[in-house]
């Protein structure tokens, strides 16, 4: 019987994701990235660098500050964002994609890209007549 190193199982382990399968755990992250508030904070860091987070919620109209704050924790805790605290007076906190976020970047502002150049065709659609 053939033995498998950890790094062997955990590629082995990559290349069966399969999103299309209710326990695969790609699904958790889709649900996470396909969240508009997740979108858009992602398009704002890309886009401005280092952002505190009174940018951030200035940049984000509409976001309750307990939304604004589930969705840094989230992102941060999946690597995608890091979180900095300088010890100000009062302290000043900023956050920053990672690599592994400004790779995700790249792909969710063509996205949103995307929905504002057709939103008049879909608009026009929507309507009845």
């Amino acid at each position: 019987m053939a033995t498998t190193t950890a790094a062997q199982r955990r590629a082995q382990a990559k290349a069966e994701y399969d999103a299309f399968l209710a326990a695969c755990p790609s699904r958790q992250l889709l649900d996470r990235i396909s969240d508009k508030w997740v979108t858009l904070v992602l398009c704002a860091l890309g886009a401005g660098g280092a952002m505190r987070y009174s940018e951030l919620s200035r940049k984000l109209a509409g976001v309750s500050q307990k939304m604004l704050t589930q969705t840094l924790r989230a992102l941060e805790s999946d690597g995608l964002i890091t979180r900095t605290v300088t010890p100000t007076v009062p302290v000043t906190v900023s956050y920053e994609l990672t690599r592994l976020g400004s790779s995700l970047h790249l792909t969710v502002r063509a996205l949103k890209s995307w929905a504002e150049a057709n939103m008049d065709e879909v608009l026009a659609r929507r309507s009845p007549g």
